[in-house]
């Protein structure tokens, strides 16, 4: 539902780039648990990698825009306060 939402990512110096679905669940991850970025799973890939991706997200709007798509399917109540400190 949300996939149209997020950018297409392109792979630097012939590498290809990161699936969106990993980076999403550990920017969530960062988000619902208030850990460093640092600190963040490996599962979830390099911290720098997602959190570089987490800011970009934020500069080009897609946060607002994923946001307001959930407000507008009525999908927010648990979503909230995870969002709230993105400003």
């Amino acid at each position: 539902m949300i996939g149209p939402l997020l950018p297409s990512e392109r792979g630097r110096w012939a590498r290809p780039a990161g699936d969106n679905r990993l980076f999403l669940n550990g920017m969530l991850h960062v988000l619902r648990t208030g850990c460093p970025w640092r600190d963040m799973h490996e599962r979830y890939g390099k911290w720098n990698s997602v959190y570089v991706r987490f800011r970009r997200w934020a500069e080009q709007g897609v946060w607002d825009a994923l946001l307001q798509t959930l407000v507008d399917l009525g999908l927010t109540d648990c979503l909230v306060p995870w969002f709230d400190g993105l400003d």
